[in-house]
């Protein structure tokens, strides 16, 4: 297949994490980087950073103090460079563990296309509540921080 690209990134979670999060796929500089949200432009560290009145300095941490679970829906998929819209051939992550391993209580996608993802591959089998959220992504610059704080808020209510 054309830009198959394979998740490599390992899920954050432990037994605590009362949310989960899930992207799509990582970007080319979350690849690159080998970790979540990486692009400098991406608002997903800075909005986290103000919903919770803190500053990050460790990600990994942060997101088990707070216990959010983070990973993304897809395992593989063709996609070109890091569009959510030129994505085929996708196949899901095993959440089965994550969820078993976990106290899970509420998923959120960053996205509308991580939700289509998740709906198509869990819809019938994950009987928790599920939300979609606006992407962080700098291509989705249309939405003002002040309104993904807004939407974000929502995450708290479940931790």
């Amino acid at each position: 297949m054309k830009n198959l690209v394979k998740h490599e990134l390992k899920p954050i979670y432990n037994k605590e994490s009362k949310i989960l999060i899930l992207g799509t796929m990582p970007s080319v500089k979350s690849r690159e980087v080998g970790f979540y949200y990486a692009h400098p432009k991406n608002r997903f560290w800075p909005l986290l950073e103000l919903i919770f009145e803190e500053s990050i300095e460790n990600k990994e941490e942060f997101l088990l103090k707070h216990h959010i679970a983070l990973w993304d829906v897809l395992k593989t998929c063709s996609i070109k460079g890091s569009s959510d819209a030129s994505i085929k051939n996708a196949k899901p992550n095993n959440l089965a563990n994550l969820l078993k391993e976990s106290n899970i209580k509420a998923i959120f996608t960053t996205g509308h296309t991580a939700y289509q993802y998740y709906l198509k591959f869990f819809k019938d089998k994950i009987n928790l509540p599920v939300f979609c959220m606006p992407s962080t992504s700098p291509a989705n610059c249309k939405i003002k921080m002040s309104e993904l704080i807004e939407k974000y808020l929502i995450i708290k209510e479940y931790l």
